[in-house]
């Protein structure tokens, strides 16, 4: 496959009719507001004051009433009243695990659903976003594969997601307060809900800019990591344009078996895979690569998958991030046993990679890595009818 043949899926990033009204600002890069702003008759010298103005606002005090906007006019908060708005995704459930971790269902435009996790640590919390509604990519151990796609996101409706967690987790600073007085329990993002974040690159991109500005949410880009199953023309872009921490969804050690956990791996198989991980460091001046491996009992954990994967990756800064498979109704695997998953650790270790085994989160609310999938597509896949798709057997 040519290096620029672009990467296109046949779906809309938003309804082919959009509504008539007031254009929403969330999601706009500085670029976007200061046009926008000027198409809405802002005169063009006051444009870049107002846009820097607004965008503090928004981004760095969680403003959605223009009328709150108290360094502005009243006569130009009107004007922006009557031609914009400030509108993030609307939470349908908030749903709470026993181990403090929260799931957010929010509807965006057209009605569709996607769900939001946030994951609650002593030196963190990590809010995991969807840039996608469904995925295209059927992994067969992964929930949200059993969905088709639906559309993409915007930038506004990834963003939007930060917004509403923040505005749950009371991070927002009060009238009088400064950006930083209040202590940051949203301080990581993973890029790993619902979607393949590099099949909508230009709206993953736009939001995570927005998320890394300074002057607004301001997440250094060391604490964004964008988890991809491997668009392999894309991830040299991704370094490039966005430049945060990159994660793969490696999760096999032979095509065979990659074929069927991983079906994009028939278009760009481990060894092209690898040599595109290879050069990320560099080009984005991240540290290392983390690779995402699902163990899957008798499918991918012996001790002979654990010596090719370190084998395999020789070469890449990397760590391996081990995650006992989160069991879903109807899922065509088991989890590996504890002590094969701390056997297969043990080798990875020894061979100079850290190799953390994740802690399940949220398994009660559904809301564990690969659990995820709106509630408007719920219909169930038998095992057996996953097991005949993927060739996996029951």
């Amino acid at each position: 496959m040519a290096a620029d043949t672009p990467i296109t899926q046949d779906v809309m990033t938003i309804p082919r009719k959009l509504p008539e009204g007031p254009v929403n600002l969330v999601g706009l890069t500085r670029d976007g507001l200061r046009d926008a702003l000027i198409a809405g008759g802002t005169p063009e010298k006051q444009a870049k004051m107002r846009t820097g103005q607004i965008w503090q606002w928004i981004y760095q005090r969680g403003v959605r009433d223009f009328d709150a906007m108290t360094n502005l006019s009243k006569a130009y908060r009107a004007e922006l009243a009557e031609r914009f708005v400030i509108q993030v995704p609307e939470v349908v459930s908030r749903q709470v695990s026993a181990d403090g971790t929260r799931k957010y269902l929010v509807r965006i435009a057209g009605g569709h659903e996607v769900e939001v996790v946030y994951i609650p640590e002593e030196d963190r919390g990590t809010l995991c976003i969807s840039s996608q509604v469904g995925c295209t990519l059927t992994c067969s151990f992964c929930h949200t594969g059993t969905q088709k796609l639906v559309r993409n996101l915007t930038a506004g409706e990834i963003v939007g997601q930060i917004m509403v967690a923040r505005d749950d987790l009371d991070e927002w600073p009060e009238p009088g307060e400064g950006s930083g007085e209040r202590p940051r329990r949203l301080s990581n993002i993973v890029l790993m809900g619902m979607g393949e974040p590099l099949y909508n690159f230009e709206n993953v991109r736009d939001a995570m800019k927005i998320a890394m500005d300074g002057e607004g949410i301001s997440l250094s880009r060391r604490r964004i990591t964008l988890s991809t199953s491997g668009v392999v023309p894309e991830i040299a872009r991704a370094a490039e344009e966005i430049g945060c921490m990159l994660a793969v969804s490696f999760h096999a050690t032979t095509d065979e078996v990659r074929d069927k956990l991983v079906p994009i791996n028939k278009r760009w198989p481990i060894a092209e895979l690898l040599e595109a991980l290879k050069a990320y460091p560099k080009l984005s001046n991240s540290e290392r690569i983390t690779f995402e491996y699902v163990m899957l009992k008798d499918i991918n954990d012996s001790d002979a998958d654990a010596r090719r994967l370190v084998k395999l990756i020789a070469g890449i800064p990397a760590k391996i991030n081990l995650i006992p498979f989160n069991e879903w109704p109807g899922a065509p695997y088991q989890r590996s046993d504890w002590s094969r998953i701390e056997a297969f650790a043990d080798i990875v270790y020894k061979a100079g990679y850290a190799a953390p085994i994740r802690t399940p989160r949220g398994e009660d609310i559904m809301a564990a890595c690969g659990q995820l999938k709106s509630a408007t597509e719920r219909a169930r896949k038998s095992r057996a009818q996953i097991a005949a798709e993927t060739g996996t057997g029951a």
